[in-house]
């Protein structure tokens, strides 16, 4: 990747550049035997069209705070680099009813109501189907991106020394988190076309790291799955070798 790189967004828009037909994310949800493979050209088209949705119908502007109440998903990964690209600090698992606009999935609409701002919600369903019925008070997110944009800008430019991420109590700024996944992927030894297969949740940095952060950094792409617990021995074996995997983080 680029050195001159300073925000996720900057990561993205180099991993495009260099190679778009790539694996970027494939995503296993072993509690419903999903997989989706997303290249580089296809995940950065899901990320214009949120971040497009982000900064036009949900009117973000760059330092509000979105509450991203999501498990370690590809749509997750998805709204993580729209907020980058729009500017907006992503506050994984954060408190609802002092953010700005909040993103849920089914098992947290409860207290995604909490939030006076603007609400999103997505059904997580395979091939990123929409709820069988909206949520009263929420926008579906099915419902809402395929209409976006293919290309996204910003209104404002992204300050890299502004805060981008917060989890776990931790706040990292755009250029800290650009950093700090360059360290991360280097302890795992990831470079270009190094395939990590990881099961962290994503509501640690160590997790949202191994599940996005050090791979894009690294020119590198994740196998990131959901429910991994679920897969015996024999299975994850096969795994690793079906996909190419050259190192895990679980």
């Amino acid at each position: 990747m680029n050195a001159s790189d300073r925000t996720p967004a900057d990561l993205l828009r180099s991993a495009l550049a260099a190679d778009p037909a790539r694996p970027l994310v494939t995503f296993y949800d072993d509690a419903t035997g999903e997989r989706v493979e997303l290249s580089v050209a296809t995940f950065a088209n899901w990320v214009a069209k949120t971040a497009n949705l982000l900064q036009g119908d949900l009117a973000a502007e760059p330092g509000d705070r979105l509450a991203l109440l999501l498990p370690a998903h590809w749509q997750s990964a998805v709204w993580l680099l729209a907020c980058s690209s729009v500017g907006v600090v992503a506050e994984v698992q954060g408190d609802p009813a002092s953010a700005d606009l909040v993103v849920s999935g089914p098992d947290t609409l409860d207290r995604a109501r909490a939030c006076r701002g603007e609400r999103v919600a997505l059904a997580l369903r395979p091939l990123g189907g929409r709820f069988p019925q909206p949520p009263e008070g929420f926008a579906d997110y099915a419902v809402e991106v395929p209409g976006q944009g293919d290309r996204f800008a910003p209104y404002a430019p992204v300050d890299p020394a502004a805060p981008a991420l917060s989890v776990g109590g931790t706040v990292l700024t755009a250029d800290q988190l650009v950093t700090r996944a360059r360290e991360d992927a280097a302890e795992l030894g990831l470079g270009p076309g190094s395939r990590l297969l990881t099961g962290r949740t994503y509501d640690t940095w160590e997790g949202l790291s191994a599940g996005l952060f050090a791979p894009l950094a690294a020119g590198a792409s994740v196998v990131l799955c959901r429910h991994l617990d679920r897969l015996d021995g024999d299975g994850l074996a096969e795994r690793v070798e079906s996909e190419r995997v050259t190192g895990t983080a679980v």
